[in-house]
This record gives C-alpha cells, sequence and structure tokens, in this order.
C-alpha cells in the first residue's frame, strides 16, 4: 500500500458547486475508484484560501495502468468535465499534473 497526497485550489464561484457536487458522488466514479484499487480516499477543503487536499491509499501494483484506465472511463472523464472547471491548478504544479503531487515526510500509524 502506498499513500498519495495532492493540493489544488477551488475557485471561490465553484466552491458550492464542487460541495454539493461531493456531497452526493455519482456511484460509478465510487465504483471505478474503488475498481482501481483506490482506497480511504479524502478531500479536504481550507479556507478561506480555497485549497483543497486530497489523500488516498493505492492497494494495487501498477499505478499507472490503474490511472490510466480509471481516465478511459466515461462516466470519470463526464465528472472531471463538471469538477475541472471549479478547480485553480497551482501555478507550481509539475508539467503534465492537474492536483499538485506532494511528498509524504512523516507518517505514524
Amino acid at each position: 500500500m502506498k499513500r498519495y497526497g495532492s493540493v489544488i485550489g477551488l475557485s471561490e464561484d465553484g466552491k458550492a458547486e464542487y460541495r454539493k457536487l461531493h456531497a452526493a458522488v455519482w456511484p460509478g466514479v465510487l465504483a471505478k475508484i474503488a475498481d482501481c484499487n483506490i482506497r480511504n480516499y479524502s478531500i479536504f477543503l481550507k479556507e478561506p484560501e480555497n485549497l483543497m487536499f486530497s489523500y488516498f491509499e493505492y492497494h494495487g501494483t501498477d499505478f499507472a495502468a490503474d490511472m490510466a484506465r480509471m481516465a478511459a472511463d466515461p462516466e470519470t472523464q463526464r465528472w472531471w468535465a463538471i469538477n475541472m472547471p471549479l478547480q485553480s491548478p497551482l501555478e507550481t504544479r509539475k508539467e503534465g499534473e492537474w492536483w499538485a503531487d506532494m511528498t509524504e515526510i512523516f507518517h505514524v500509524d
């Protein structure tokens, strides 16, 4: 199992819609997340800065393949098309990132 954390901004105008969407995530999207070996997935919002922190645990053996499979899923693509315009990616993110990856520097069970 590997832990992942990432960060992104959330537009002030889109905040209410984003909260509404995530209060009732589509069942097909939730199923695809589980199918792609993601567990213990959370998104936190820090206000008033409107920064979101995402955390999940990956329980598979081929992260790149699972993420490609998720990205190819039509329902997930529709979900992202609605949510992505509400987000504000960090200018400091690496090329190819939407949510900026974070490095874990501490963990205790």
